[in-house]
């Protein structure tokens, strides 16, 4: 699939009505032509397959074909023979009698590469009514405290809030916070340490482009979140996926790594890992600390989920640990408080905080001071950590009842761990089914999954499912559901 390939969110964007005269048909011509006349679907966009668009209007294939044998005819798509069909022309170039302006060749230029295809499917169905987000790793908008937002806001004095713009570092009392919240979990963090960020993807990028040369090799989990995303590829740069075991990432292997290629950092989601939910043991933090400052290789520590633990307190984070100040240390507020504040933390050296902190004025400006407020609020009247103790036991709930459906309906089918803490369940099928297919078919059925190719292509037998975001009522709808649809693909296999 292209990288420039259009996304269609079925009946959300394009509503056929069956009751009208005009046929289907003309109806799907007519939405087309729109999209393109208006510059939704640029010049060089590939049109999904006729196969895929039938299915999400739920159409017959032919309305689709008879469709685009008419726009090809007008001009307007045209296959291809690599395969699919794009869009070639728009009404205004045709009136002109001259080519238009390919937008899509500036697109492909870009120096930030895309998502894939299949993350910006995601990203657009998250917003179809009533879909059941089975994978989504938020949490659900009944676990985010907003009616004590708005009292927080409600209650506000003018005198106690700026808007602003914050110092480089951000808000010095934020910080402050930030500093006190840190050091009961061992990390011992200066304000002048910390600078606030509009949440973990944003210290990630700054990272990517503050610190790192192109070329430059990134070492990680395999699977990893990071892979789901293009931060640092967009940079130029390049992945190197180490294994884990059953203790987190596998040190072994780490003192394998070559540095002659270039500037190398190792990442880690030593907590709660996403997606496969594992905890790194102490004994491993340790191992991993020894040999990366032994080969000189810093190391990113993402330590997001870490509030999130159910049955018991995480180990220490890498950054309690370190001695040498060799770790870069990133948390937020998004996973427990609410992912629309977008604020989080990078604590490191100072010298690279000051760096950092320059880059990320050239870039915004700094984070909302709004949001810098809030979070400041939250966190100095024990707001944060309250709420932070009621989604544990929620998460707890959530949790359980997954696991119990799984139980149910999934013994025969695949097999998983249960994840101390966290949003995800790693769940492993047995039947060999195209992971495209099932993520296609799930969709089809109102089911937005997470398949285990997004944070691995290797990983096609697996699903990330949270218990964060669906409520115990869409688990009891999807759960058995999706069964169903396995069986139904393997069956159609055999």
């Amino acid at each position: 699939m292209k990288n420039n390939q259009l996304m269609i969110r079925g009946d959300y964007l394009l509503k056929l009505n069956r009751k009208s005269p005009i046929p289907l048909r003309r109806q799907v011509e007519a939405y087309i032509t729109n999209q393109i006349a208006t510059g939704e679907w640029a010049i060089g966009s590939q049109l999904p397959s006729q196969r895929v668009l039938a299915e999400r209007l739920r159409v017959n294939r032919s309305t689709v074909t008879a469709a685009f044998d008419e726009l090809t005819a007008q001009g307007l798509i045209a296959g291809n023979r690599g395969g699919g069909t794009q869009v070639i022309n728009n009404t205004w170039g045709l009136m002109a009698k001259q080519k238009p302006a390919d937008w899509g060749a500036y697109v492909e230029a870009g120096q930030f590469k895309p998502n894939l295809p299949m993350i910006r499917t995601i990203n657009q169905a998250e917003f179809i009514p009533d879909i059941i987000r089975l994978g989504t790793g938020e949490l659900s908008p009944d676990l985010i405290p907003s009616n004590d937002l708005a009292k927080l806001f409600l209650n506000v004095s003018t005198h106690g809030m700026s808007l602003g713009y914050s110092e480089p570092k951000g808000n010095l009392r934020l910080r402050e916070e930030v500093s006190k919240f840190l050091k009961p979990k061992g990390v011992a963090a200066d304000p002048e340490s910390v600078l606030i960020v509009s949440g973990a993807l944003q210290a990630l990028q700054l990272i990517s482009i503050g610190l790192l040369d192109r070329g430059s090799t990134i070492v990680l989990e395999k699977p990893s979140y990071l892979y789901s995303v293009h931060v640092f590829q967009s940079s130029g740069m390049r992945f190197y996926g180490l294994p884990m075991d059953s203790e987190g990432l596998m040190v072994d292997c780490l003192s394998q790594i070559n540095k002659e290629r270039g500037k190398t950092i190792v990442y880690s989601i030593s907590t709660f890992h996403n997606p496969t939910g594992k905890v790194m043991t102490s004994a491993r933090r340790k191992s991993i600390l020894n040999v990366c400052e032994r080969m000189r290789l810093p190391i990113i520590e993402d330590d997001v989920y870490r509030d999130l633990w159910i049955d018991a307190p995480p180990p220490p984070s890498l950054k309690s640990m370190d001695h040498s100040g060799n770790v870069l240390y990133i948390g937020s507020l998004s996973k427990v408080l609410s992912p629309g504040l977008r604020i989080g933390w990078i604590v490191g050296e100072r010298s690279v905080i000051n760096r950092l902190a320059d880059i990320k004025m050239q870039n915004d400006y700094g984070s909302s001071a709004l949001s810098q407020w809030a979070a400041e609020e939250c966190m100095r009247s024990g707001m944060y950590e309250a709420h932070a103790s009621y989604v544990r036991d929620q998460l707890r709930i959530r949790r359980d009842y997954m696991l119990d459906l799984l139980s149910v309906y999934f013994s025969d089918l695949a097999k998983w761990s249960s994840p101390s803490g966290g949003f995800y369940v790693w769940l492993k099928l047995i039947p060999d089914i195209d992971p495209n297919t099932l993520f296609e078919c799930a969709l089809a059925n109102g089911i937005l999954l997470n398949p285990g190719v997004v944070y691995d292509r290797a990983a096609s037998h697996y699903l990330r499912l949270s218990y964060a975001y669906a409520s115990i009522n869409e688990m009891d709808q999807a759960i058995p559901a999706l069964r169903k649809l396995i069986v139904n693909l393997a069956e159609e296999k055999v």
